[in-house]
């Protein structure tokens, strides 16, 4: 009898500790769609830290997961934060009115043969604000052509985010972290 509420323990703690971990540390998630191409691809499985709900602030480029519905999850990269204004003009992000690289564009602007891969627009356009909320954020999809994100959903509110992410852990010839 000993034996069996021994193991019953260790069970109950190992399912204790396996549900802490998931509600507020670390949960998988599968990347769904090309949206996020060439970064990310679909079916790619990653690991979001909800950490970063709890400790400090989310950053520009971080590459975030969020309830877009009340069934689905999108996952995108964070373009803007609190306070920022944005523009896109001629393929050409700006934030605050300075010129912001965007290396992890870069593989899909070689293919588009001098075209623009993003399209002109500002904040006041697609959200009719002139700067980003308070606890709000814009973000947008790496395929910028194939991406439902801020332009079409507006901002993103800090309690919607599940957390960020930059580690892949399958396909295997794809495990490690993300560049930006």
């Amino acid at each position: 009898m000993k034996e069996v509420f021994s193991w019953l323990k260790a069970i109950v703690v190992a399912l204790v500790i396996a549900f802490v971990i998931r509600t507020f540390i670390f949960v998988p998630v599968i990347v769904e769609g090309e949206s996020m191409m060439p970064t990310l691809h679909n079916a790619d499985r990653m690991i979001v830290s909800k950490i970063s709900n709890y400790v400090g602030e989310l950053d520009r480029g971080d590459i975030v997961v969020f309830h877009a519905t009340e069934s689905k999850d999108y996952i995108k990269r964070v373009i803007a934060i609190p306070g920022d204004t944005l523009e896109y003009r001629d393929d050409m992000l700006y934030i605050n009115g300075e010129a912001v690289e965007e290396p992890y564009l870069d593989e899909f602007r070689a293919q588009m043969n001098g075209f623009p891969l993003t399209e002109n627009f500002t904040l006041e356009q697609v959200t009719g604000e002139s700067v980003v909320p308070e606890e709000s954020y814009f973000v947008m999809g790496d395929n910028r052509q194939n991406s439902k994100d801020s332009r079409e959903i507006g901002f993103v509110s800090k309690e919607e985010i599940v957390g960020k992410t930059n580690f892949i852990f399958w396909p295997l010839n794809d495990v490690g972290t993300v560049e930006d």
